[in-house]
């Protein structure tokens, strides 16, 4: 059940950066999130996700990401970068293979081991925005 309510004239949408170099799993993530009520920006690099947080960070309330991923930095990276430049951004994690601690993430991160199921991640992404917010 979907406590946001839609439409309604918010001035807060909840942005969601969500990295993922798989298209299959990017495109389905987004499309259950959208279907939350988040707006999501998706990227398929943590490179291609930082250029995008240079130029956002004050409108990301969540970076979703994958660990193990091609490209200049990996997850890991984007995550302790983006703990280090924007610590106001909550941090999921999500891998098949590692944990935040096995990756070396040194901030604080919410875990969700690949392959996860549906309810699980919307009930983490759900927690994780809201254990964030600062009203």
């Amino acid at each position: 059940m979907n406590s946001m309510p839609k439409g309604n004239g918010q001035a807060t949408t909840r942005l969601i950066l969500v990295v993922e170099d798989d298209p299959t799993i990017l495109e389905f993530l987004c499309e259950i999130l959208e279907e939350e009520g988040f707006v999501v920006e998706p990227r398929e690099s943590a490179d291609s996700a930082l250029t995008f947080l240079e130029e956002s960070a004050d409108y990301v309330d969540l970076l979703l990401t994958d660990i193990t991923m091609p490209g200049e930095m990996d997850g890991a990276d984007l995550a302790n970068l983006t703990g280090d430049r924007w610590p106001q951004i909550p941090l999921l994690i999500m891998s098949g293979f590692e944990t935040p601690e096995s990756a070396g993430i040194k901030h604080h991160a919410s875990f969700i081991a690949k392959p996860w199921a549906l309810g699980q991640m919307l009930d983490l992404v759900e927690n994780t925005v809201k254990d964030h917010s600062v009203h």
